[in-house]
């Protein structure tokens, strides 16, 4: 009778580790193929592992809590059929990639039926992220920042890797905005400015270890990959933040008059749909807010993207996550409310997929539902801007030359200044400010 051996695979782009949350076998239990049995947990999201193999379960080599590296031997399966190796799960890492299509692999990683779980239902679609995909670190950074799943691209290197050149040849698609005031739309989807190299980070200093009146909390999952994310961006891009109050009155009509009318009976309405989109109009006028700064082998460039990813911080029971609404330019007021109630469901119930938070152009951070009138938040990577919206409540307000009570808001944000001027910056506060006090503008 043989015995295989499973190893971690690699279930999202430039995953290097991932957590034992719950084992879902025992040593002695009979498995199908695609049984789940393992649940873990990345830097973005929580994955269910199928069993390539049938058989008996043996020894489990990774106990729950453990953070274990991929390509790791994390469980054995003795007897039954499936792959006659020791080899699934392994990739880039060192190891031999999954089986091609024809034999029974992983479950979204080559052929194979649907995920049969054995304590919740499986999530709607399966992993689709690719095993086997070579690239470098400083390429699958590269891919990160730009959004593209290395699964999807033609390697053309010559031992089969994926090399910079086949990222960014993968990334440039269809365009979408440039930059004129409300301006028709270009061919080119991104343009890249040479700019000069960027100064060097600064390493996050050490602490203490804790004392028995202190409580020392392991910073793995989420919370490591925002601390990783958040001290990088701090620390590289020099951050410029600006604000202003705006009379939001007819904006808070216009939700009123949107939820009474039937063609939205069936959606959820907020402040934040007309606040995107006033975000939207504004970017489609400042193009440079919605660009980032990029390095490259020949130095950095500034790399202005025609289409915008929307993103909306969401606090979840996980932790923050920034998921984004692709190509939200090209959604009409009906079409934008519906994504964005997609995306709070999706996040309260912890379905967010590394997927939702690739290929952000810019971000939008809610702190009015936490009764916060102005924040200085941090810049998510890979973009140059972060805007916040802060809590609406009604404040004496001089109108015609009499004070009125009137709903107001703060409009906040912080900026690359690397990439925006301050010019830029003012303009793009201004035009959203616009569109909260006349939403009329829109239809422009």
């Amino acid at each position: 009778m043989s015995t295989q051996t499973f190893h971690l695979p690699d279930v999202g782009e430039g995953l290097t580790e991932a957590e034992i949350v719950q084992w879902r076998v025992a040593p002695g239990d009979t498995v199908d193929v695609n049984d789940v049995l393992v649940e873990i947990e990345t830097a973005k999201s929580l994955v269910e592992l199928p069993s390539p193999f049938s058989g008996t379960v043996g020894d489990i080599l990774a106990a729950e809590g453990a953070t274990v590296e991929v390509g790791a031997a994390i469980i054995t399966i003795a007897g039954g059929e499936g792959q006659p190796d020791a080899d699934i799960g392994r990739s880039e890492h060192g190891e031999k990639p999954a089986e091609e299509p024809g034999g029974s692999v992983l479950v979204g990683y080559g052929t194979g039926g649907e995920v049969k779980s054995r304590r919740r239902k499986p999530a709607e679609k399966p992993v689709t992220k690719a095993v086997g995909v070579v690239a470098k670190p400083p390429i699958r950074k590269l891919a990160r920042d730009l959004g593209v799943d290395l699964s999807d691209v033609t390697p053309s290197g010559a031992a089969g890797e994926v090399t910079r050149e086949d990222v960014v040849r993968h990334a440039e698609q269809a365009s979408v905005f440039r930059n004129i005031a409300t301006p028709e739309l270009p061919e080119e989807r991104e343009l890249s400015i040479p700019v000069a190299a960027p100064a060097a980070s600064v390493p996050a200093p050490s602490a203490p270890p804790a004392d028995a009146r202190e409580e020392a909390i392991t910073v793995k999952g989420v919370r490591k990959a925002t601390a990783n994310a958040m001290t990088s961006s701090a620390y590289t891009a020099p951050h410029v933040s600006v604000w202003t109050d705006v009379d939001a009155t007819r904006t808070m009509e216009l939700v009123k008059r949107l939820k009474a009318s039937p063609d939205f009976a069936d959606v959820k309405i907020s402040p934040l749909l007309i606040f995107s989109r006033a975000v939207i109009w504004a970017l489609r006028r400042t193009p440079m807010i919605n660009a980032a700064w990029v390095e490259t082998e020949n130095g950095a460039e500034i790399r202005v993207r025609h289409y915008v990813n929307l993103g909306i911080a969401a606090a979840t029971p996980r932790g923050l996550l920034v998921p984004n609404i692709k190509d939200a330019q090209d959604l009409n007021m009906r079409g934008l409310a519906k994504a964005l109630e997609k995306l709070t469901v999706t996040a309260r119930d912890g379905k967010t997929t590394p997927a939702d938070q690739q290929g952000g152009t810019f971000t939008i951070t809610n702190i009015g539902v936490f009764g916060m009138d102005a924040g200085t938040p941090i810049i998510n990577p890979g973009e140059s801007g972060i805007i916040a919206m802060g809590t609406i409540r009604q404040k004496p307000w001089v109108v015609d030359g009499e004070v009125r009570p009137r709903f107001v808001t703060t409009v906040s944000g912080s900026f690359d200044h690397r990439v925006i001027d301050g010019d830029g910056i003012s303009r793009f506060i201004a035009d959203v400010a616009s569109v909260l006090e006349e939403p009329a503008l829109l239809l422009d």
